[in-house]
């Protein structure tokens, strides 16, 4: 079980790490839904936290693309006019 995300420690991965992360977050999403429709669900709440951990998740891919946070690695200043 993965604990609650900040978008902080996102910012540490690269994007193989994070679309890792995406993709095990995805699969608890769905084992959790599958446990909630069984009946075996013994926590409701994790059912949001990992809603939210993907939406995070996938704010913090956004952002890089356009360009808002910075890929690790990558130095803030990109222009070399330093």
């Amino acid at each position: 079980m993965l604990m609650a995300t900040k978008a902080h420690e996102l910012d540490e991965l690269n994007a193989v790490d994070l679309e890792a992360k995406l993709r095990e977050a995805k699969e608890e999403l769905f084992n959790l839904r599958f446990q909630a429709a069984t009946g075996q669900l013994e926590s409701h709440g994790r059912l949001r936290t990992v809603k939210k951990d993907i939406a995070r998740i996938y704010t913090v891919v956004r952002e890089r693309e356009l360009g808002i946070r910075p890929t690790p690695g990558q130095d803030s200043n990109e222009d070399g006019d330093a």
